[in-house]
């Protein structure tokens, strides 16, 4: 049994079991994905993949059991090595973060501006996507570090710690009609509504909100993107709702943002790791540099160490 042979198998499961992509992935041929696969039931003396002549079409039920010994058996790998390289390499090395559009776009830059001038030596690279992908690449190993308002909490296997509360504000073109008597949710869902899409930037308590208050409001357009938005309501094709970071009234000059924290709940972002992971000395200090409360020892705790 080695590791190629169990990355195989892990990555045919990721890749919808295309063998040619995970040759592709693991830099190898797809006749030597196929043959490492093969050793390894043997091995194990059972069939870890239902086929369909040489094509993979899905786990058999031993694989499905044996799958997760395996990603667990990578990811202890991995710990090992970053273990190691912790001092080895002592200061360097590569941090991968993954964050939603609004965080990345909004809440970062100062973070990671302070973390490069402390950690010069350390490489970063920046994902961005949904929650649920974030919690995905978290869970599989693929980023060290997550940042997004939702989903993150939701997954046992992570540690999603609280680093603040933000609101949501009404954006709206200059002189515009609502800006003229007090904000309500009435007067709002008359207008078409431009803002996130779902599972993104707080839009569940935006949809709590209207729904609690038995209006049906009128999703004009909805995107991952607050630039996206404010463009469109810069066009006049409805009235925006985005999280208050992503207003600037100098850039934003031709928009005028309205409270709406008395509308909808305050919204938290989280940072978030995985649970059993082994996390560099810089980890931790990243994310001390992004959210100044969660020290080492802070989240040492939260993980139970």
């Amino acid at each position: 049994m080695n590791f190629q042979q169990l990355r195989s198998v892990r990555e045919a499961q990721r890749r919808n079991f295309n063998l040619t992509e995970v040759a592709q992935a693991l830099f190898t041929s797809q006749p030597g994905v196929s043959r490492q696969i093969r050793e390894l039931e043997e091995e194990l003396g059972i069939d870890l993949f239902v086929r369909a002549g040489k094509r993979l079409t899905g786990l058999t039920e031993p694989g499905a059991h044996v799958l997760p010994i395996i990603e667990r058996l990578l990811l202890e790998a991995d710990n090992l090595k970053h273990a190691a390289d912790d001092f080895a390499t002592s200061g360097s090395g590569l941090l991968r973060v993954a964050a939603t559009h609004s965080q990345a776009r909004y809440a970062l830059p100062p973070a990671v501006r302070d973390f490069r001038l402390q950690h010069p030596d350390v490489s970063l690279q920046l994902h961005q996507g949904s929650p649920q992908q974030i919690a995905q690449w978290l869970l599989r190993g693929e980023a060290d570090v997550g940042i997004a308002t939702e989903a993150l909490a939701q997954y046992p296997d992570l540690i999603a710690l609280p680093c603040y509360r933000w609101t949501h504000v009404v954006i709206v073109p200059q002189g515009h009609a609502l800006a003229e008597q007090p904000l309500t949710l009435e007067r709002l869902a008359r207008e078409p509504i431009i803002t996130y899409e779902p599972g993104y930037t707080g839009r569940s308590h935006i949809d709590e909100a209207f729904a609690a208050a038995g209006l049906a409001p009128q999703i004009a357009l909805s995107a991952m993107d607050a630039d996206v938005i404010k463009t469109y309501v810069e066009l006049g094709l409805g009235v925006g709702i985005v999280a208050s970071i992503a207003f600037d009234p100098e850039r934003d000059r031709g928009l005028q943002a309205l409270d709406a924290r008395h509308l909808f709940a305050d919204n938290m972002t989280r940072i978030a790791v995985r649970r059993s992971a082994y996390l560099r000395d810089y980890v931790y200090a990243f994310i001390q540099t992004f959210a100044p409360p969660l020290e080492r020892a802070a989240v040492e705790r939260a993980r139970g160490e």
